[in-house]
């Protein structure tokens, strides 16, 4: 309870810090958010403790988030640490964690990585993105190169073969499914009869 009473204490300075550094006064303060004044006076000075209904719209005017005008302690890290791999010279982050069904991955290859093309085959189906660089693919009798924005997709029981089409590093979102699944469908528009 001490901490919260400490906050919310806290919560004044802050209020009145915001509003000067946006140049803005109590009265453009209220008609921002329909609170009148004096209570946005009291509230600044610490005459008057803050009610989440009061907060919520001033966080708003400020352009902060609700935590910030508390200043609530941190939270954990919200990222998700997926372990990279290494094969063949190719790191691959995977980017999903579940077992089985379509597998994401970003690929990347490093600057100078080259290899000699070896078409291989195996079941599957596979969606590829390239995000940076030049991505060459080796489809059956295809040569392709892909750029940034370009994707393609296809049936990994084809031979194929990818790296990078230049000494630059090469970028790349992967889908994977290793029973055939496709990322997507096409619709198709109905036949008017």
């Amino acid at each position: 309870m001490e901490d919260l009473d400490r906050t919310l204490d806290a919560v004044g300075p802050r209020l009145r810090a915001l509003r000067i550094q946006r140049e803005a006064t109590l009265a453009e303060l209220s008609a921002a958010t329909g609170i009148s004044v004096s209570t946005l006076s009291r509230l600044e000075s610490g005459g008057r403790r803050p009610t989440l209904e009061q907060l919520l719209p001033l966080a708003r005017a400020h352009g902060v988030t609700l935590d910030e005008l508390v200043d609530a302690p941190p939270t954990g890290d919200p990222r998700v640490h997926m372990r990279p791999l290494t094969r063949h010279g190719l790191t691959m982050i995977p980017l999903t964690r579940r077992a089985g069904g379509i597998q994401a991955y970003k690929m990347i290859i490093p600057p100078g990585l080259r290899r000699s093309p070896e078409p291989r085959t195996h079941e599957g189906y596979e969606w590829l993105y390239v995000l940076n660089g030049r991505l060459r693919l080796i489809l059956a009798d295809h040569d392709h190169i892909l750029v940034p924005g370009e994707a393609a997709e296809f049936d990994t029981r084809l031979p194929h073969w990818f790296g990078a089409a230049s000494e630059e590093p090469v970028e790349f979102l992967s889908l994977f499914g290793s029973q055939g699944e496709r990322a997507h469908f096409r619709a198709r528009p109905k036949n008017s009869a």
